[in-house]
Parts: structure tokens; sequence; C-alpha cells
């Protein structure tokens, strides 16, 4: 492979149900066949704006979810539409949104970069590079303040840890002890540039020791050491032992946007990485251990790819918002009981 994001040669230890793998499968075939439509309906100009796909790195949200709750916090940047559909939300309201429309998540308002679902705590994509990192270590915050014994998990990609503020949250999370887990998907080239050429430190995870913070690499391509690496971080993390900061070692097979060619890549580049797809691993797992026939992973894929097509109808039938809506939602309604009007 001619990029620098070599994967760690990584031993599973953990046994993992038939459950386990039928949940990570249906999943990132969600994800997968979800943001292939997403691709075609911005070739058809329905989906318009920026358009970050998740195409290669499914595993980065599988994993991760079968190993925390469903009470801990997610927040990651504008490639943001696997996870949501990892955690549960539905797909109309996600497509809806792509498509700029009132029922979208975000009302229509935000666009691809911008999801967000309260209801499985998905606290939303961040379109300003680096940005989301301190709002993650500020809600471990609130989360270590309020006692509930749950964690934030935030995302961010290689391209973010050059901000400062990344290495200002980090600091602040190890002197505060706080119950985070950053995570850097390293697809290798950030929008466009390869890792080398940005970054003196090209073993990303390394970043993490300036602050003796616990920090490790993970090959990000498969959910089973994705979950290992989770749950590792999240136990230190729920012991009050502070942040983790875990590199997963991803790729992405499309550009970096919609707009992006990626002819910064070669074509054998590509095509080495796609026989890692985590989506064929799991499968091949799933058959040789006889925890599904391909007629039962066929029925699953024709099941989704029937979702997917009723969200974008859902999209499609949905009303765009109001032009009024455009003064909603900018500022928060003023709620002090000490001011009487």
């Amino acid at each position: 492979m001619e990029t620098e994001v070599l994967l760690p040669k990584t031993e599973v230890k953990t046994e993992f149900s038939k459950e386990t793998y039928l949940y990570w499968y249906e999943k990132m075939v969600l994800m997968r066949k979800f943001e292939e439509k997403a691709g075609q309906l911005y070739g058809q100009q329905k989906i318009r704006g920026f358009c970050h796909l998740y195409i290669g790195q499914e595993a980065c949200a599988a994993g991760a979810a079968s190993a925390l709750t469903k009470d801990d916090k997610w927040i990651t940047a504008y490639r943001d539409h696997g996870i949501p559909l990892m955690l549960g939300s539905s797909p109309n309201p996600l497509m809806a949104e792509l498509y700029g429309k009132a029922t979208g998540c975000s009302k229509g308002k935000g666009g691809s970069m911008h999801f967000f679902d309260k209801e499985v705590n998905f606290v939303g994509g961040h379109g300003i590079v680096g940005a989301q990192v301190p709002l993650g270590a500020g809600l471990a915050f609130a989360e270590k303040y309020n006692k509930t014994g749950n964690l934030c998990i935030c995302y961010m990609g290689d391209g973010a840890v050059r901000q400062g503020a990344f290495h200002e949250a980090l600091n602040m999370a190890m002197v505060w002890k706080l119950p985070v887990i950053f995570v850097i998907e390293n697809n290798g080239y950030a929008m466009g540039t390869s890792v080398s050429r940005t970054s003196n430190v090209t073993d990303l995870y390394k970043l993490g020791h300036a602050y003796e913070m616990p920090s490790f690499p993970v090959d990000a391509m498969n959910p089973e050491t994705v979950h290992e690496a989770v749950a590792e971080a999240a136990d230190r993390a729920r012991k009050g032992e502070g942040p983790t900061l875990l590199e997963f070692r991803t790729y992405r097979y499309r550009g970096h946007s919609m707009s992006d060619p990626a002819k910064y890549r070669t074509k054998e580049e590509v095509e080495e990485y796609k026989s890692l797809d985590p989506i064929e691993q799991v499968r091949t797992k799933i058959l040789d251990r006889k925890y599904a026939t391909a007629e039962d992973l066929e029925k699953i894929d024709a099941e989704i790819k029937v979702r997917v097509e009723e969200s974008v109808t859902f999209a499609e039938n949905s009303p765009y918002p109001e032009p009024s809506e455009i003064y909603v939602d900018v500022y928060a309604e003023p709620n002090y009981p000490f001011i009487k009007e």
C-alpha cells in the first residue's frame, strides 16, 4: 500500500456472538446503501451543497457502537451520515435533511454536514474542522459533573489534529480526567494531502503521549478490533481514569467530498484497501461460522434497499421549510425566572 496509513497487526481476543456479527452487518450495509444512494442523488442534483461520504469507514462506527451504551454521547465532524444510522436514527429524516426539507433531522437547515439526533445521543456533525474536539471534552465534563457514569466519544479526521483546539482539549481532558474517548479517523489524506506531507508525526496516536494520555493505533477496517479498543477506553473512562486517544486507521473509497476526484491516489492503492472492506470481512465471518446463509444476507440487503428507497420517497414528498424558519433556532429563547416582564 502506498499510503502511510498502515494497519496495525492486532490479534482479536474477544469472542463475539452471532447477534453481534449480524448487528454489524445489517448496520454497515445500511450505511453503505444509504450513502451510495446519496451519491447517486447528488449526481442528479437532488442533493446539493457539501456532501462527504463515509464509504469504507463503516467499521469505525460499528465497532464503537457495540462497545458503548445507549446513554453515551457521540460527536463528530462533517463526515457524519454513518454514525446516526449506526445508533438507530431513521433514514427518513436523514435523507430529508440532505434534501433540505423541513422534515429533516435539523429541519432542513443543516444539510449533510450538520446531522443531529437527540433521541440517539448524537450531538452532531460539525462543519468547522476540529471544532467538535473541545465540544466533545465539554460533553464529557457535563457527564462527569452530573455523575452519570456516561462518556463522550469524539471523532475527528486526521487533518483536524493540526488545529490548536485539539491540543487544548487533550490537555484539559487529562488535567480533569474527563470521560472522553478521542478518535482520529485517519484515512490518510485529510482533504487530499497525505499525512506525511502535513505532519512530522505520522503515527498520529503518539500525539497523545505529550499529555501522558493512553493512546493506541487501531485497525479500523475491522469492527472487531474497533470494539476491543473502544471497550478498553470506555472501561478506563468509567473508572474515573480519564481520556484515551485512539487512532482509527481506516480508508475512504470515495474522495474527500463529492467534488473531489481523488486523483492523488493510485487505482492500485484503492483496490488494495477494497480487499479489506469491513462489510465483506464481517460477511465472510458470518458465512464461515454458519451464523446465516448467503440467502439470509441477501434478504437483509434487499430489505435495507427498500428502507433506503422509502427514505428517498419520504424526502421527495416532504415540504421545504417556510421562509420564516430562517429566523427560528438562531438564538435560544430566554428563560430567566428572575427577569419579570
